[in-house]
């Protein structure tokens, strides 16, 4: 009796046609599944279990990108956005973050064996906010392009966001205002007095010597400014201009006829300009009167970049038929930390 029970309970089930499984990507490890998945959600937005939005963003529906493609951002602006290649850049949660930064470390003295030990002097600390702002890139694809086999959705989606934040950003961390968007190292106050003198968050710059040009001698200028940066700064300095800079400075010469420019020798290593890196950022200005047209730093000690860890994507196929959008955000910030870690060369006569 059991084994004719057990024959009309198989016998029942065999009618019963099971669903497929979802296809859900995974953030972590399978990346040929997760690649899959997500593809599958960017043509048609149907492959995806409703439960894979929750948790990640909240109730607006946000999708995350997974780990692979964000990989592939992060390596791609840090090719073609030059400041974040050289600063100190921190993933944080949330758009409060604070950073404390003592100046004149601890104060200490002398004694004799014997002598009383009187109390030294508090550390000052300042608190450093990064100006946060939330960046954004809303390329589109048509439905019919996103249906094509052929059509690789995923190196295309990364390669668009990456354009755009790197465009955005790249400008940002020179010249941003701080207002919803990182402040950028020209934006501060400058002045000529030097470490010490100064109050925090205020850069020094040193003349050229003429107004919209270099002086004679102009290899001295840059000597000058490489030594205006204290030696524990220096290990790890570099210079920051942009092309048309660049393409004067390449042809100084010292007095014995010597170019002062020394190109990289192997593949992969930076050209140097007096024995440090030169990084090219478009944003930096023109040699012009008044202008801080070169930079000098450590960037690493002197700019940080604050910016969340995961890349949110809303896919749109509804607003701009028959165009799919795909608006992808994120948020970051920026902000000197240290104004003795960064010196600039102002083209005026003082």
């Amino acid at each position: 009796m059991i084994e004719v029970k057990a024959d009309t309970l198989d016998a029942s089930f065999a009618d019963v046609d099971m669903a497929p499984a979802v296809d859900r990507p995974v953030l972590s490890g399978a990346a040929p599944q997760s690649g899959a998945a997500f593809a599958g959600f960017l043509r048609s937005g149907s492959t995806v279990e409703m439960k894979s939005f929750t948790g990640v963003t909240g109730d607006t529906g946000g999708y995350a990108v997974p780990k692979e493609i964000d990989a592939v951002i992060d390596r791609t602006l840090k090719s073609i956005s030059p400041i974040r290649a050289v600063a100190n850049v921190v993933k944080v949660g949330s758009a409060g973050y604070r950073k404390l930064v003592t100046t004149g470390g601890t104060p200490s003295g002398w004694a004799s064996e014997v002598a009383p030990r009187p109390d030294s002097a508090t550390p000052s600390f300042i608190e450093i906010a990064p100006a946060m702002g939330e960046l954004y890139a809303n390329p589109s694809a048509s439905q019919a392009m996103l249906d094509d086999a052929l059509f690789d959705v995923e190196a295309w989606l990364a390669d668009e966001i990456a354009m755009e934040f790197a465009s955005a950003e790249g400008a940002a961390f020179v010249n941003g205002s701080g207002v919803s968007r990182p402040k950028g190292f020209l934006q501060y106050p400058t002045a000529v007095t030097a470490d010490g003198a100064r109050s925090f968050g205020t850069l020094q710059y040193l003349a050229s010597g003429a107004a919209g040009d270099f002086a004679a001698n102009p290899q001295d200028k840059l000597i000058d400014l490489v030594q205006s940066l204290r030696a524990p700064y220096r290990q790890g300095a570099v210079f920051v201009m942009n092309s048309a800079t660049l393409a004067r400075i390449r042809k100084f010469k010292t007095t014995d006829g010597a170019f002062i420019w020394t190109p990289g020798l192997v593949a992969g290593q930076p050209a140097t300009l007096l024995g440090y890196p030169v990084i090219e950022a478009e944003a930096m200005p023109d040699i012009a009167a008044n202008t801080l047209a070169i930079a000098f730093g450590n960037f690493r000690a002197g700019y940080l970049i604050a910016e969340r860890t995961e890349t949110a994507i809303l896919r749109d196929p509804y607003t701009n038929k028959p165009f799919v959008n795909f608006y992808a955000t994120k948020r970051i910030g920026g902000c000197v930390s240290n104004s003795e870690a960064i010196k600039l060369l102002k083209f005026a006569a003082s």
